[in-house]
């Protein structure tokens, strides 16, 4: 049977102060979708509202020489799967096997508060299904809760772009709250690599995050991996 995975992309193009672009870091999304498309898993994207999605201006310039980025941004085809994302109410958790929630800052803003898309894990995660994020696509779990009312997170081990890293960011008094704390608050046992924008990835049962851009093939590949064997 095929294997199905569910990828979710943002539709903010910038912070609470619009003269500062945001948007999804592509390769984040690029990374997974070539690792998931060598184990011949099919690919969907959801996003909070549909429709199109814009991009982090510095993940198109940071790391340089990004081929995976510049051959999805090269491909009209590709480009096009960005501008005509699924909303949450098209998406049916049953015909997924893991859902992937990308990162950039601007899912920061969209990603938490979307009872579609966290219905859409819930399901998914509740029936053994693999529930994943890289950097701060993990915006997207720090809500979701269960059937029996407890968050998801709480009680497991993950990660995401840690509070540190937003300073070397330069970005901490941009974004709208400390991810990172949040988590924690949430009952999370979080986890970072002892250095700073190094790939992490903190896999629990079902849960698998990657705390930054640099973990998003690793990521995927341990996602893969915990499909492959299912």
């Amino acid at each position: 049977m095929t294997i199905r995975i569910l990828h979710v992309v943002t539709n903010v193009a910038h912070y609470d102060d619009p003269s500062h672009a945001t948007g999804l870091w592509l390769s984040e999304l690029t990374h997974a979708w070539e690792v998931f498309a060598e184990h011949g898993f099919e690919q969907t994207l959801v996003s909070p509202a549909g429709g199109a999605v814009p991009l982090e201006p510095r993940s198109l310039k940071f790391p340089n020489e990004d081929k995976s980025a510049k051959a999805w941004q090269a491909d009209p085809d590709k480009m096009a799967l960005l501008e005509n994302t699924l909303r949450p109410d098209q998406v049916n958790a049953a015909d997924h096997d893991a859902i992937y929630f990308t990162g950039g800052h601007a899912v920061m803003y969209d990603f938490l508060g979307s009872e579609g898309l966290q219905r859409i894990t819930t399901e998914i995660f509740e029936r053994g299904g693999i529930v994943s994020s890289v950097c701060h696509g993990y915006c997207g779990l720090l809500d979701t809760k269960l059937s029996d009312g407890s968050y998801l997170i709480a009680g497991r081990q993950m990660t995401g772009f840690s509070w540190t890293e937003e300073v070397l960011a330069r970005v901490d008094q941009l974004v709208p709250y400390n991810a990172e704390e949040v988590a924690k608050q949430r009952g999370a046992r979080y986890r970072k690599a002892k250095l700073p924008f190094v790939p992490h990835v903190v896999a629990d049962g079902n849960l698998v995050t990657g705390q930054n851009p640099g973990s998003a093939r690793k990521t995927a590949t341990r996602v893969a991996a915990l499909l492959s064997r299912a």
